[in-house]
C-alpha cells in the first residue's frame, strides 16, 4: 500500500561508513537547530498518553470520530507535499498517522518533515479509515519526545544478526516483534506461576544470594570477597536449604523465584545466571510434588498459550494428558537394554559403563553410572512430558530413601522434549542421615568433584529442630518459557544474557 511504503532513503543499513557517520552527524545538527529554537525535546518531562495502538484498532466501532493521543516511536515516514503518513510503535503494536499541514499548522508540519525514524512522538488526533481500509489516527498536533541520535536497522530486512539482538536487546525489542512478544509472553507465565501457587495458599518468600555455604545443587559456585567482613562469600547455585529451614520454621507452603549463579558454560540451553523457582509443601511427598506439577503446567499453557496442545519446533506436546512415570531404573531397562537392579558392586557397574562406552571417572559408584546410562541413553527419547523416578542414593544428597529400596531415593525429574525442566524430592527430614550424606559429599569434594555439597551445619541444627515431612521441588523458567514461546535458545528467552565482553 502507497501509505504504508517505508521511507528507504531515511533507513540505510548498506550505506557506506561515511555516509553513515553524515546521517549521524546531521541528526545531531538537527538537535542543535531544535535546542537553538527553544524546542529541545529532552526538555520534556511527560506526556499524557491515554490509549496503545492495539486498543484503538480493537475498540474502531467505539473510538471512530473520537481523539486519542498515543506516543511511540516512528518507524517510517511517507512524505506527500502537504500531507503525510507515518507509523508509530508502541508497546501493543502500531498504527498508521495522517499527519497534514492544515490540521496541526505551517510550523509544526515543517518541524515534522525533519524527523527522523527511530524519533519519539506524541501524537493526538481523530480515529478514522483511510480510503484504503486502514484504521488511522489523522493528527491535529505532534510532539517530538525524542530525538533519536542512531540509526535503526533496515526495517524490511530488520535486526538478524544474533550477537547485535543478544547485546543490543533494546535495538532487538524495537525491530522484532516476536522478539518482544516473548518477553511479554514471559512475563506472563511469571504472573500465572503466582497466580497458581498463590491460589494453593503458598507463601512468596526471599532469601540470600550471597551465601557462606552454596549447597542444595550439584554445581561450581562462583566466589567472591565480602570486604566489610573481611569473609569469602559465593553467589547461590540453589533456593533450597534456605527455603526448608523456613520450613522448620513453621512457613508450610513458601516458594522463591529468583537468580541463582553455576560456574559452568553457555550452550542453548544454559545460562550461568537463570531464573530458578523452588517450591516446599510440609505434609506432602514427590507424588504431591507431581500431581502440583501437572496441574500447574497444564494451567501455565492454557493460561499463556491458549490451549493445552502446545507446539516446539513442529512436534506437538500435550499438557492435556496424565504425564508418563517410569523409574530410572526401567527407563535404562526400556532404552539400553540393561538391568541395573541386577547389578550388585561398583565393578559390575563399571564393566557395563566399559562394555557400553559410556565414560565415567574412577570414584564413581553405581549410582553414578546409572545416571550416566540414563543420560547417555533415555533423555534423548523423552519428548512427551515424563516422570522419571527414584534416582540412586548416590546422587540425591538431599531426599528421603525409598522405604521399599534403601538405594533408591523418593525423587522424580519432569523431562519434556528432551530437557529436564523440574527437579523433586520427598525431603529428607533426618539429621543423622544428612549428616552422614553431607560427609560423603564432602569425600567426593575431597577426590576432585567440584560440584558436590559441604557441610551445612546450621542446616543440619534446623533439622535437629525439627522439619515436618515435606515435598519440594524446583524448575528452570528459562527452559519452561523457552516450551511456552517456541524459543530455540535460553538467550531468546533471557532479556540480557551472558556474552563475552567485545572490550577483550
Amino acid at each position: 500500500m502507497a501509505e504504508t511504503q517505508n521511507n528507504q532513503n531515511q533507513n540505510n543499513q548498506n550505506a557506506p561508513v561515511q555516509d553513515v557517520n553524515q546521517l549521524l552527524k546531521v541528526r545531531r545538527e538537527k538537535l542543535a537547530a531544535l535546542q537553538e529554537a527553544g524546542k529541545d525535546p529532552f526538555q520534556i518531562t511527560k506526556f499524557a498518553v491515554d490509549t496503545h495502538s492495539t486498543d484503538i484498532k480493537e475498540n474502531y466501532a467505539e473510538l471512530e470520530g473520537k481523539t486519542v493521543t498515543i506516543a511511540g516511536r516512528m518507524m517510517f515516514k511517507r512524505v506527500m507535499g502537504k500531507a503525510s503518513f507515518c507509523n508509530v510503535q508502541d508497546l501493543k503494536g502500531s498504527i498508521q498517522c495522517y499527519v497534514a499541514r492544515d490540521s496541526i499548522g505551517e510550523e509544526p508540519y515543517a518541524d515534522f518533515k525533519k524527523f527522523d525514524i527511530g524519533d519519539i512522538l506524541g501524537i493526538t488526533g481523530e480515529v478514522f479509515t483511510t480510503k484504503t481500509g486502514e484504521i488511522s489516527v489523522h493528527a491535529s498536533s505532534v510532539t517530538l519526545l525524542t530525538k533519536s541520535l542512531q540509526i535503526l536497522p533496515e526495517k524490511f530486512h530488520g535486526l538478524t544478526d544474533t550477537d547485535t539482538r543478544y547485546r543490543q536487546r533494546y535495538v532487538d525489542l524495537i525491530m522484532n516483534a516476536d522478539s518482544k512478544e516473548t518477553f511479554i509472553k514471559r512475563s506472563k507465565i511469571i504472573k500465572e506461576i503466582r497466580n497458581f501457587l498463590d491460589g494453593r495458599d503458598f507463601m512468596e518468600v526471599e532469601t540470600p544470594m550471597l551465601v557462606s555455604n552454596a549447597g542444595g545443587a550439584a554445581a561450581r559456585p562462583f566466589e567472591t570477597h565480602y570486604n566489610a567482613l573481611d569473609e569469602d562469600v559465593k553467589l547461590r547455585i540453589s533456593l533450597e536449604l534456605y527455603l526448608k529451614r523456613l520450613i522448620v520454621g513453621g512457613l508450610e507452603r513458601v516458594y522463591e523465584i529468583g537468580r541463582v549463579f553455576r560456574n559452568e558454560g553457555v550452550d542453548t540451553r544454559h545460562n550461568p545466571e537463570f531464573t530458578l523457582m523452588e517450591l516446599y509443601q510440609a505434609y506432602t511427598d514427590y507424588e504431591g510434588m507431581m500431581e502440583l506439577t501437572e496441574s500447574m503446567f497444564k494451567y501455565l499453557a492454557e493460561k499463556v498459550c491458549g490451549t493445552s496442545v502446545i507446539t516446539y519446533n513442529g512436534i506437538e506436546i500435550d499438557f492435556g494428558k496424565p504425564f508418563e512415570r517410569i523409574t530410572m531404573i526401567d527407563c535404562i531397562k526400556k532404552y539400553a537394554g540393561v538391568d541395573f537392579d541386577a547389578v550388585k558392586t561398583d565393578e559390575e557397574a563399571k564393566k557395563l559403563a566399559k562394555e557400553h562406552h559410556v565414560e565415567f571417572e574412577e570414584r564413581h559408584t553405581k549410582g553414578d553410572i546409572v545416571n550416566l546410562f540414563f543420560e547417555e541413553f533415555c533423555e534423548k527419547n523423552l519428548i512427551q512430558p515424563t516422570f522419571v523416578m527414584d534416582h540412586p542414593i548416590a546422587i540425591s544428597p538431599l531426599t528421603k530413601k525409598k522405604p521399599s529400596d534403601p538405594e533408591k531415593v523418593e525423587r522424580f525429574e519432569l523431562f519434556i522434549n528432551t530437557w529436564e525442566m523440574c527437579n523433586a524430592y520427598s525431603e529428607l527430614n533426618d539429621p543423622i542421615d544428612q549428616r552422614e550424606r553431607f560427609a560423603a559429599q564432602d569425600a567426593a569434594f575431597a577426590a576432585g568433584d567440584e560440584e558436590a555439597n559441604h557441610t551445612d551445619e546450621d542446616f543440619l541444627n534446623a533439622l535437629e529442630i525439627g522439619m515436618p515431612p515435606t515435598g519440594g521441588i524446583g524448575y528452570g523458567i528459562d527452559r519452561l518459557v523457552m516450551l511456552l514461546t517456541d524459543s530455540p535458545a535460553i538467550r531468546d528467552v533471557l532479556l540480557f544474557p551472558t556474552l563475552k565482553s567485545t572490550s577483550k
